[in-house]
Parts: C-alpha cells; sequence; structure tokens
C-alpha cells in the first residue's frame, strides 16, 4: 500500500507567527504530530510520503503514486480538508480522514471513503484489518469512553518531516486534562483523566529526534502538560540527566494551568530540564466569567501572583484570553488590557469566544436556542457563532480596540522589557554553539527594524542595554521575544479589518431580516 499522508492549511492568523518565521527562514511553527503519529502505528511494510501543504503543494507524481490518501486536521483547517478531500476523490482516490475536527463532526467529512475516528490507536488497527479484508468503506470509532493506553503508542515517524521546514519539534506526554471547561473540547475527545506515556517512551522520542540531528526548541503539546502531576514529576526527573549526558539539545515550552505557580518542586524541575515558556489559559480576569464558564483553577488564587511567581522561577509567560462570556459586563477588552499591562505579558493571543462541536457550552447554548445555523470554523478572526448576552459590535470592537491597544509597538516593548527584567535566567549549563547563518540574518533584520527603522528605536537600545546591563543571561530570548513586534504590529491592522468586514456583513444581514419583520407587523 502506497499512502499519502496530507496535512491541510491553517488559515492565516497571528496564531500562525508567519511573520516571524520569514525571519528564521522557515515555513511552519510545529509539525503534524498526529499524522506522523498514525503512521507509526499503521503497518510499517506499507510505503508513506508526507505533504504538509503549509510547507508546500503536493506534486503531480505524489498523486500519481498514492492508492490511499490519509487525511488529519482541526476545526480550523476545515476549508482545505473539504478541498484536499475532493482533489483526492476527483484524481480517482481511495481517502481516509481522522483527527480532531472529524470525530467532532464526522457528518461534515462524509465524502471521505473511511472515517477513523477517536484515538487512533483504538480505530487505526480496526481500519488496517478492513482495507486487508478489501472493504472499501466504512466509519470505525472506539466504544463509549474508550480510551487508548498511551504507553502503547509507538514513537512518531519524524522522519516522514522535512525538518528544515520546522521552527520547533512536537512531543506529546499526556493526554486528556483533570479540569472541565465549559468551552473546551480537549476534554470531549480525550476525557477528564490524563493519561500520560511512561519516562523511557517519551526519551526514546527525544533519541530520535537527537539522532535525525534536531537542535531546536520542542513543544511538549499537551492541553495541559502538568494534568497528571506525579507522572510529570518522575518524567521531568529522567529528563534532566537526559538533557545533562546530551548537553542540552533543546529548549523545551509547553502549556499549563495556572496553579503549575503552586508547586515550587515542578517549577524548579522544568528549568533544570531547560524550559524556558509556558502558554497560560488564563482566558479573563473577570472571576464572575470564570466561575460562569467553569473554570475553577483560575479562581483558586490570585491570577497576578501567580503570573508573577512563574515569570520570577525563569518561565516566559504567553497567555490565552477570550471575550464574549454570557454575562460579561461592558469594558472586559479593556480588563484585559488592565491585567496584560499590571502582569507585563509579553504576548497575549486572544479571540472572540466559539462555541466549538459537541462542548458542554455548544450544548448548554443549543438547549437555549442561541446557536447560529453555521458551524464554528475555529478561527478567533470570526464573529462568535451564537448569540452573545450583550451586543455582538459591543464585543468585537472591544476586542479589536484591547489587540490594537496591546500591539501598540511602544507598549509592546515596555511590557516585553518588564517582563524580561524579572525573568531568572536558565539553571541549566548549556554549552556555547556558534548561531546558524539563519539565525544571524534574523538577528540583524530585528536589530535594524527595531534598532534604526521604528520610531522605537530609541526605546529599544536603551531597554536592550539595561537587559545585558541588569539581567544578561537572558539577552537572547529577550531579542527574540522583541522580534515578534514584526508579526504583531502587522495584524493589528488586519484584525481591525477582518472584523470590520465582519461586522458590516452582519449589519446587512440584521437588515434583511428586520425588513420581513416589519412588512408582517404591518400586515397585521
Amino acid at each position: 500500500m502506497r499512502v499519502l499522508l496530507l496535512y491541510p492549511l491553517f488559515p492565516k492568523t497571528f496564531w500562525s507567527f508567519e511573520k516571524i518565521l520569514d525571519l528564521v527562514g522557515r515555513k511552519v511553527l510545529l509539525p503534524p504530530l498526529g499524522l506522523i503519529t498514525a503512521a507509526a502505528i499503521l503497518p510499517q511494510a506499507w510505503e508513506y510520503k508526507l505533504v504538509d501543504h503549509n510547507v508546500r503543494e503536493v506534486t503531480e507524481a505524489e498523486w500519481d503514486w498514492a492508492d490511499l490518501v490519509i487525511l488529519s486536521a482541526m476545526i480550523v483547517q476545515k476549508a482545505d480538508l473539504l478541498d484536499q478531500i475532493h482533489e483526492a476523490k476527483r484524481r480517482g482516490k481511495r481517502v481516509a480522514v481522522g483527527g480532531p475536527y472529524p470525530t467532532s463532526v464526522p457528518e461534515d467529512v462524509v465524502e471521505a471513503d473511511y472515517l477513523v475516528l477517536d484515538e487512533g490507536e483504538i480505530t487505526i488497527p480496526m481500519f488496517v484489518e478492513a482495507v486487508q479484508q478489501g472493504q472499501t468503506f466504512g466509519t470505525f470509532r472506539a466504544k463509549d469512553g474508550e480510551r487508548p493506553d498511551v504507553t502503547t503508542t509507538p514513537v512518531p515517524r519524524y522522519d516522514l518531516l522535512e525538518l528544515d521546514a520546522y521552527d520547533s519539534m512536537s512531543v506529546q506526554f499526556s493526554r486528556g486534562c483533570p479540569f472541565q471547561c465549559e468551552f473546551c473540547d480537549i476534554i470531549v475527545l480525550y476525557g477528564r483523566k490524563p493519561r500520560t506515556k511512561t519516562p523511557a517512551q517519551l526519551l526514546k522520542e527525544l533519541d530520535c529526534l537527537y539522532e535525525l540531528g534536531w537542535r531546536r526548541a520542542v513543544f511538549m503539546v499537551d492541553d495541559n502538560f502538568i494534568g497528571n502531576k506525579r507522572n510529570v514529576k518522575l518524567f521531568l526527573q529522567e529528563l534532566k540527566g537526559w538533557m545533562a549526558a546530551h548537553d542540552y539539545p533543546f529548549s523545551f515550552n509547553t502549556e499549563a494551568s495556572v496553579d503549575l505557580a503552586q508547586d515550587d518542586e515542578l517549577l524548579e524541575l522544568m528549568m533544570a530540564c531547560n524550559f524556558n515558556a509556558v502558554f497560560l489559559g488564563i482566558e479573563t480576569p473577570d472571576a464572575d466569567s470564570l466561575e460562569l464558564t467553569k473554570k475553577f483553577q483560575n479562581t483558586r488564587s490570585s491570577l497576578e501572583e501567580s503570573v508573577d511567581k512563574i515569570n520570577r522561577a525563569g518561565l516566559r509567560i504567553m497567555a490565552g484570553f477570550i471575550i464574549g462570556f454570557d454575562g460579561e459586563r461592558t469594558g472586559a477588552g479593556d480588563r484585559i488590557i488592565e491585567f496584560v499591562e499590571k502582569t507585563a505579558i509579553p504576548t497575549a493571543v486572544f479571540g472572540l469566544l466559539q462555541a466549538l462541536p459537541n462542548t458542554a457550552l455548544w450544548h448548554r447554548l443549543e438547549k437555549e436556542g442561541r446557536l447560529h445555523n453555521n458551524k464554528s470554523d475555529g478561527n478567533q478572526f470570526s464573529l462568535m457563532n451564537f448569540v452573545p448576552t450583550r451586543p455582538v459590535e459591543e464585543i468585537a470592537q472591544e476586542y479589536v480596540h484591547a489587540f490594537c491597544t496591546l500591539y501598540e509597538p511602544s507598549r509592546f516593548l515596555a511590557r516585553t522589557y518588564r517582563h524580561f527584567l524579572h525573568l531568572a535566567p536558565s539553571t541549566c549549563a548549556v554549552p556555547f554553539r556558534l548561531p546558524s547563518r539563519p539565525d544571524l540574518w534574523a538577528l540583524a533584520i530585528v536589530v535594524w527594524r527595531q534598532g534604526c527603522k521604528r520610531s522605537t528605536r530609541w526605546q529599544f537600545w536603551q531597554q536592550l542595554f539595561s537587559i545585558l546591563r541588569q539581567n544578561p543571561g537572558v539577552w537572547d530570548h529577550y531579542v527574540t521575544v522583541c522580534a515578534h513586534a514584526e508579526h504583531f504590529i502587522e495584524y493589528r491592522q488586519i484584525v481591525r479589518a477582518q472584523i470590520e468586514a465582519q461586522l458590516a456583513d452582519y449589519r446587512a444581514e440584521q437588515d434583511r431580516q428586520v425588513v420581513p419583520a416589519k412588512a408582517e407587523a404591518l400586515s397585521r
């Protein structure tokens, strides 16, 4: 069997960081970990080629070569997934699909021959057996509540990737999250009991990356890396020794819940393993909204104090925020601005609330008759796909105002400076390595744009020299984050233009609905 593994396009948004990737000559932030994991579970006697559509197009030779096309996607990749399924069918290829989006909304991908849903450790063997028996279509699902033991998951097929195209590699230690946030689809897809790999198992994955020559960042893609703290600590103890023995070839970053701040041992272990950044789902500083959406873990201690402690421990903080919760008071955007400025979080990524399919939020809004007919596309550039409790225009305008304010160049640089001034340097004895040519070129561009071209050039130099004087151990990390301004500054205008265009369409639709309603009222 000759199998073409095809990963659909992500839409270009501020989440894609393409302006930053351009600086270092790379195409994509992260590889398709789910697809290369599936490739490792599938029969190794089959032949595989992988094309990430975010990197390049499929060649005619690759289309001709394939007996079977396998695609995996998240909901935000919906448009290109459907296009590629259609193209493969047009060419007479058998098509199998899986991943989070097809699992959540299988009725959207019925053009595919095989629907391999839920987690692949369970359903891929079912699919393979059907193919080997000559079955030309089928849907393969796990039993209700059935979750695989991830200690059996093989090492992903990293060898199939065009490694130079990616800025970071991905590994996964756990699946599932113990919390119950109403808007989150992770607990729907993977359950609330975090399942972890063994330390030896994940170190084997790192061995694979090391042997392939990878020497850059590695992202632990777990939606909550610390969901099972006991097992995470056991893994980090092993990782600590592995990293020292290999002269710290990687830096790590991940996603975690804010209760990370309450565990000193965990923070120390992460630093000892060369973690340098963590993404926190803060969502909103409004306690009422956190309670309503059942994000109780963010209400148990001061969010400001938690951010400060993680920052001072040595982890750069990226944070996610959402506007549009039920019961949200006017001024939510300004309160996010105030919180981000007060805590000096450099990178605050946020969007308008979307009700994702089959989440608790989705079911509640459907019961209340507040869901729009259109399904969510998972893109935070889109207006809400439900009727909110305050005017859509008010929420959208606050969103645009907050984004444009936070990424005003002077504000962003000042916030980044304050964050790094208190950031503890790495405790790892990382040997000096000569920077690569792309890294040197990127540094030159950043220095030219930030230090010469922009109106904030004097601020840039003053703050850079202050970092070199007061906290020199973080200067290279600091300059890297300053470079993020190249991405966010441009997206200020893109966000404004896209939201305003959608608001214009929304107003036109509202007007179209008002006219028949008025005519009916007059006829009475």
